[in-house]
């Protein structure tokens, strides 16, 4: 059974229809990623997996249980999903060591001491832990945002969304960023990503989907997603 299943899922926001009917799934341990021009709906969609945003209608069906229409708690729902965001969202005031401490303490109710040490154990899976004692401020924005990566783990989610994590560094810092999340890939994570970076979905995929005005147009294997896509704005896009 997948362990996430989106089934006819549209979101407008006044007249403006986002998304328009999106149907896919993922299965555990797999690595989704999503492409498409800005505007097409990805980060919608990711926004409504994790409810930030609430969808018009559909279902989104998260380990056998429908989380729009059965009686489940947004943030026990949350609980089990990561988020990693464009611009890092660190708490400048905290250091590295208590940004990734935080959401343990105050959600997961786990004690300062074991969330010091799981906070430590994915700083140093990311490459972060000599750095516990920095503020944002200190780090550069690669470094932030394997700090936020390594804040979304230390949770132990199910699932780990990415919406653009690369999109607001500098060129020079996007491939720390990158070999960062191939790793949680080769870890066994379960990832849905939102990326521009074609080499990524390409080299790290599962299953690339293809979105473009709201709807899914592809859902392929990388292979032939980059090589051999069926529809003509899926070739538009990739430039074949």
């Amino acid at each position: 059974m997948p362990i996430l299943e989106i089934k006819d899922l549209h979101k407008s926001f006044g007249n403006n229809e986002i998304l328009k009917g999106v149907d896919f799934s993922v299965e555990e341990g797999q690595v989704i990623t999503i492409i498409g021009s800005s505007g097409s709906g990805k980060s919608t969609l990711l926004r409504c997996i994790n409810l930030l945003e609430t969808p018009d209608s559909g279902q989104i069906i998260f380990q056998g249980r429908d989380i729009l229409h059965e009686d489940i708690e947004e943030n026990d729902h949350r609980k089990n999903l990561g988020m990693v965001f464009q611009n890092f969202n660190l708490f400048n005031n905290l250091n590295v060591l208590d940004n990734t401490c935080i959401g343990q303490t105050k959600v997961l109710n786990r004690s300062k001491k074991e969330a010091e040490e799981k906070a430590l154990y994915y700083l140093g899976l990311v490459g972060m832990d000599a750095y516990k004692n920095a503020k944002p401020h200190q780090l550069s924005g690669g470094q932030k945002q394997r700090v936020a990566i390594a804040r979304a783990i230390s949770m132990e989610p199910k699932i780990i969304l990415f919406d653009e994590p690369t999109s607001a560094l500098d060129p020079e810092m996007v491939g720390e960023v990158l070999a960062t999340m191939k790793k949680l890939a080769q870890l066994g994570f379960t990832m849905i990503v939102v990326t521009h970076e074609m080499d990524f979905a390409r080299e790290v995929s599962d299953r690339v989907i293809f979105m473009d005005q709201g709807k899914i147009l592809e859902n392929l294997d990388p292979e032939t997603m980059f090589t051999n896509p069926k529809e003509k704005r899926t070739r538009e896009f990739l430039k074949l």
